[in-house]
């Protein structure tokens, strides 16, 4: 009995020795939106990790372009990351998928309803907790979307906290 309580107590020292607290992040970020003509988009997502999976909240919006009928996009996804677990290189890499819901706009039409996203990127250390994010996304909207699978690649600086 001694020998099984002192093995369950090893166990539980190393599982806490080995655990990492839960890390959260802010991230301001401008790009572009590729469907069907590029133009400007810009956003903000908030976010908390654990080791390996991390869980993110991300607004993004994209103007209206009348002549090249390219309609505005505003998004809200709930996101899931998979990440690896520590910096490769002062750079962690991560993988995303995500649903929410976006509103689309050209002129008099408007469409709301759901979305998913794919995608993926890096966060680069540049110092201390202030990190350079890189992030690629590819949308399926539902509905009747003018856009149906719009892209969006970004840049943005993250905070670590």
């Amino acid at each position: 009995m001694n020998v099984r309580r002192s093995l369950i107590l090893v166990l539980m020292l190393a599982v806490m020795a080995l655990a990492r607290p839960a890390a959260a992040d802010l991230t301001g970020f401008i790009g572009a939106t590729t469907a069907p003509t590029t133009r400007l988009a810009s956003g903000v997502a908030v976010g908390f990790s654990l080791l390996i999976v991390g869980f993110e909240f991300e607004y993004s919006w994209a103007g209206e372009s009348q002549p090249e009928l390219a309609p505005s996009l505003a998004t809200g996804m709930f996101n899931v990351l998979l990440q690896t677990p520590v910096p490769i290189a002062r750079t962690q890499f991560y993988a995303t998928a995500g649903a929410g819901v976006y509103r689309e706009r050209l002129g008099d039409l408007q469409e709301t309803n759901f979305g998913v996203n794919v995608g993926g990127g890096a966060k680069i250390t540049l110092a201390g907790p202030l990190r350079l994010r890189l992030d690629y996304r590819f949308f399926k909207l539902q509905g009747s979307a003018i856009q149906s699978r719009p892209q969006r690649f970004y840049a943005g600086l993250n905070l670590a906290f």
